[in-house]
């Protein structure tokens, strides 16, 4: 069966924001351009701001959730970010220099009980994904509809902060891509691994409140809690949404 690409998500700053984009150019062994470029790390965090390191150092929606609800623009050019949230103005900055004022504005959704972020970082070997190698989450609406049916709506496809996302497909057909190679527009990715879902997923990414038992809902019907696999791009080219996925 053929499926179709219907999105394409990129979260500039991990998990503070995403944004729609119609066309990307995907390039070898690296995350979709501008994906998770930087980060927010807590001031318990342990990292030297250079090396990859696991999720668990930064702030995000598993531990904050009205994080969720943040929206983003990033403008390539100037490497400034404007970002939206429901219950605060909107703020545009650039992550590089800026990141008093960006921690000024997030504060107020940041639960006091957790640790206070602590700055933005750059990453500068490859995009702070939660794998640990350059990843690009590829996500079926027909999976996620699955879910709905158990959980009595559709849930937002935003509460699985995922890049790229088909419709065409069979539920959970996604999951026998790993290992194989699949080709969407001018590129082709290897399908590494499913993805295990964290607690970000309870969350409505309009409101940033825990509303859906989303990876209880997983493993009660499914005896797990993953949705998506990761893929790494091998041959570079350009991808545009209606571009067709097919496994080789």
């Amino acid at each position: 069966m053929t499926g179709i690409l219907t999105h394409i998500w990129r979260h500039p700053i991990k998990a503070h924001g995403v944004e729609a984009l119609k066309t990307a150019d995907l390039a070898v062994a690296k995350t979709l351009p501008w994906d998770r470029v930087w980060a927010v790390p807590h001031e318990a965090a342990k990292l030297d701001g250079t090396n990859w390191v696991r999720c668990a150092n930064f702030s995000r929606g598993a531990k904050a959730p009205s994080l969720m609800a943040i929206r983003a623009t990033l403008d390539e050019a100037t490497r400034t970010i404007t970002l939206t949230h429901p219950d605060l103005p909107d703020i545009t900055f650039n992550p590089d220099t800026d990141s008093a004022r960006f921690l000024a504005w997030v504060q107020p959704i940041m639960p006091s009980s957790r640790a206070a972020s602590a700055g933005i970082i750059r990453a500068t070997t490859q995009g702070m994904t939660d794998s640990d190698f350059p990843s690009i989450s590829i996500n079926s609406h027909a999976t996620n509809n699955a879910i709905g049916e158990k959980l009595g709506y559709e849930p937002s496809p935003l509460r699985w902060r995922g890049n790229l996302w088909f419709d065409g497909l069979e539920a959970w057909e996604e999951f026998d891509w790993v290992g194989k190679r699949v080709r969407i527009g001018g590129a082709e990715l290897d399908i590494k691994e499913r993805i295990t879902r964290c607690m970000a997923t309870t969350v409505n990414p309009n409101t940033g409140l825990r509303d859906a038992d989303t990876l209880d809902v997983l493993q009660d019907n499914w005896g797990h809690q993953q949705f998506g696999v990761y893929g790494v791009v091998v041959t570079p080219g350009p991808i545009a949404t209606g571009d067709k996925i097919e496994v080789l």
